[in-house]
């Protein structure tokens, strides 16, 4: 009993001493929101080249452990509480292991296992990976602004074709593109350039250059989304000028001096203070987020040899069906301009516009046919381009003095003697005006005049007739009172005949009754006592008592017809 007790408490013992090295001295909590990383402080050595270690591996463990209540031996493991990596809404991680097996020749982005930066990317949320062995960098994920499309280049896989676009597993400009919205891609898996689609302009105004008019962008009622597509804007901007920088290193410096071909972004320039200020220092400049400034300008002789500098805007459009294939042929919107729109604009321009004399850019027929074949022509050349041309709209037409002045003095010489042609025209026909108004007020009382007789003859007629028709009225109403007292007595005639007849008829045989009923009776006398009987009240008794010669009986109501000898006059009536 003895040893049973003591291996019982030495049980309870080793249980009591494990259970308070456990939650004493091995137990840690990891808050949310943080990981812990481990590091093991026996086992086998790592190998030349791995940072971190597997189970069994002493080192910096590479699993770590997520928020909770965990227990590691303090002799064997330590631990240090990091927290995890949180990607912001409208953000994405892009991961670089700096563990795993190396990766193919050729070959830049890995996968899972893989050393080198992930081709899949982390979303918003909470991740954890060891910050030893991986690296995560957060950038933005690609929002697209209404109006805008996105064109991919993939930047890995094998080369295609030239003049083709790439395919799955292919390096190149991919014909898809993305439409507005907020894309979670990898930068160094696909480029995502931002093009306008719809209407740009190109305008120029004469020797002062021009610019390139963009899409401005949308306000949107996210502000997150707003400040993303604010940055992809400016990537692109950004992206331009570096264009804009390579093209002008190109250049010569006498051909820079000349003309520059390229776009500068519209920036607004920095004013000199001037020593008295006439701006007020609350002016705030225009917003040139959306303008492209072009030092370009149309030029050219014309048919009579005079130079002419158009003002004019070119109003053209890339189709989402075909902005793909631009971008792969000529690039960003800088280069479509500076390669294919402004080239052409000059050479359409130059070859339509030496067809012209001076004259015929300031009187408005030759002006305006101008226009027309500009428009046509531009529009034909660059649509091989797959570009839309909508107009070609010329504001403003230079002509030099020497042919601007006699032209104008002609013109207002021809403008002045319309003018005074046409006052002479205004004050004959004012003259004719008011003698016609003359006319008008004589013929109007005229008229006045003969509405009052012929009102007065209407009149005359309405009473004339209302007379007539008030005589036919009462004519006709004496007629049928005529007919009515006509009808009147005949009816009473013939009413009293009716009901003098009837009294014949209904007399006549009352008294052929009587006749047949004194035949039947045989004595008028007892017809008449019968009728006297017959017509007598029920209710009416008449005693009559006869007691011979002499006074009648007092005493009636005994008395008997035969007593009174009532049988005996029957008898003699028979």
């Amino acid at each position: 009993m003895n040893k049973v007790g003591i291996a019982i408490g030495a049980v309870a013992l080793v249980v009591g001493g494990w259970l308070v090295w456990q939650w004493g001295f091995c137990r840690f909590y990891v808050e949310p929101g943080a990981m812990a990383v481990v590091t093991a402080k026996t086992g086998a050595a790592l190998p030349p080249g791995q940072i971190l270690a597997q189970p069994g591996q002493k080192g910096i463990q590479e699993a770590v452990l997520g928020e909770g209540r965990h227990f590691l031996n303090p002799w064997l493991y330590e631990h240090k509480i990091m927290p995890l990596v949180t990607i912001p809404a409208g953000k994405v991680g892009v991961v670089t292991s700096m563990v795993g097996a190396e990766l193919p020749a050729g070959e830049f982005l890995a996968e899972p296992g893989q050393k080198g930066i992930w081709r899949r990317v982390l979303g918003p949320g909470k991740h954890r990976l060891n910050p030893y062995g991986y690296r995560i960098d957060i950038v933005d994920a690609v929002s697209i602004p209404v109006g805008y499309v996105g064109v991919v280049t993939s930047l890995s896989g094998r080369q295609t074709t030239p003049d083709a676009f790439a395919g799955p597993g292919e390096k190149g400009v991919r014909q898809d593109i993305l439409q507005p919205g907020l894309y979670y891609v990898n930068p160094k898996e696909l480029q995502v350039d931002l093009l306008e689609i719809g209407v740009n302009q190109v305008s120029l105004l004469g020797k002062t250059g021009g610019e390139v008019v963009t899409k401005a962008q949308m306000a949107s009622r996210n502000v997150a989304m707003e400040g993303l597509q604010k940055r992809a804007l400016a990537e692109q901007k950004e992206k331009r000028l570096d264009y804009l920088a390579q093209q002008r290193a190109q250049e010569p410096a006498v051909e820079q001096g000349k003309v520059e071909s390229s776009l500068r972004r519209a920036a607004p320039a920095k004013p000199a203070v001037p020593a008295t200020p006439t701006v007020p220092a609350t002016s705030v400049p225009p917003d040139s987020s959306n303008l492209l400034s072009l030092n370009q300008f149309v030029e050219f002789p014309s048919r009579d040899g005079f130079e002419i500098s158009l003002d004019m805007t070119v109003e053209f459009e890339f189709l989402p069906e075909h902005i793909a294939w631009i971008y792969q042929s000529y690039g960003d919107l800088p280069a479509v301009v500076d390669k294919i729109i402004m080239p052409q604009i000059l050479s359409v321009s130059r070859l339509k516009g030496s067809a012209y004399r001076a004259k015929d850019f300031i009187v408005g027929e030759g002006r305006e046919k101008f226009q027309n074949d500009l428009t046509d022509a531009l529009g034909r050349t660059i649509e091989e381009k797959r570009i839309v041309v909508h107009d070609a709209l010329i504001r403003h037409v230079n002509v030099p003095m020497q042919i601007l002045d006699p032209i104008q003095q002609a013109s207002i010489a021809v403008e002045q003697d319309l003018t005074n042609k046409e006052k002479q025209n205004t004050a004959r026909k004012q003259a004719e005006l008011n003698t016609e108004l003359g006319l008008v007020d004589q013929r109007r009382q005229q008229v006045a005049q003969e509405t009052e007789k012929l009102k007065a003859e209407i009149q005359a007629d309405q009473e004339k007739q209302v007379a007539r028709l008030r005589a036919e009225a009462q004519r006709q109403a004496a007629e049928i009172d005529k007919q009515t007292a006509l009808v009147r007595a005949d009816k009473t005639r013939k009413l009293g005949q009716a009901q003098a007849n009837t009294v014949a008829w209904v007399e006549g045989e009352k008294a052929k009754g009587f006749e047949l009923k004194a035949a039947a009776f045989g004595d008028p006398a007892a017809l008449t006592l019968w009728e006297f009987a017959h017509n007598l009240n029920p209710d009416v008794r008449v005693n009559i008592l006869y007691a011979g010669p002499g006074t009648l009986w007092t005493d009636l109501e005994k008395a008997t017809l035969g007593e009174l000898g009532g049988a005996a006059v029957l008898k003699q009536g028979r």
